[in-house]
């Protein structure tokens, strides 16, 4: 059972700032990485940034600067800074989590949890 929980968000005007966070309610000692997808309506889901239990981050070109993510293994939390925000940044955004399942016979996969997603809106 995995859960993941959204918080954060809201309407903020061209410029601002908003914190999301995404707290994992589960079983699964360490997930391979969390992070964080938008979609935006009639727009396919996105990646926004992601981080490894190791630390490596990955930004989409687009909030490369502006987006800050950062993690809690132990919380087994996810936290996404975003500053400077723009219209085109107003979107649903979702919590992702996945594990990476390993197996000895056969092929191993990722298992990939997700929130229900969060409103960010940036608008005047």
């Amino acid at each position: 059972q995995v859960q993941l929980m959204e918080s954060g968000g809201g309407l903020v005007q061209p410029g601002g700032s908003l914190n999301l966070s995404c707290a994992a309610s589960t079983n699964i000692f360490k997930f391979n990485a969390m992070g964080w997808y938008r979609q935006a309506p009639d727009k396919q889901r996105e990646l926004v940034a992601t981080i490894t239990s190791s630390g490596r981050t990955d930004y989409a070109d687009s909030v490369k600067g502006r987006f800050t993510i950062s993690g809690d293994s132990a919380k087994k939390t996810v936290y996404l800074q975003m500053k400077s925000l723009r219209p085109e940044d107003t979107a649903v955004y979702y919590c992702n989590a996945r594990y990476r399942v390993r197996a000895l016979v056969g092929p191993g996969h990722d298992d990939d949890y997700w929130g229900q997603g969060i409103q960010v809106s940036v608008s005047s």
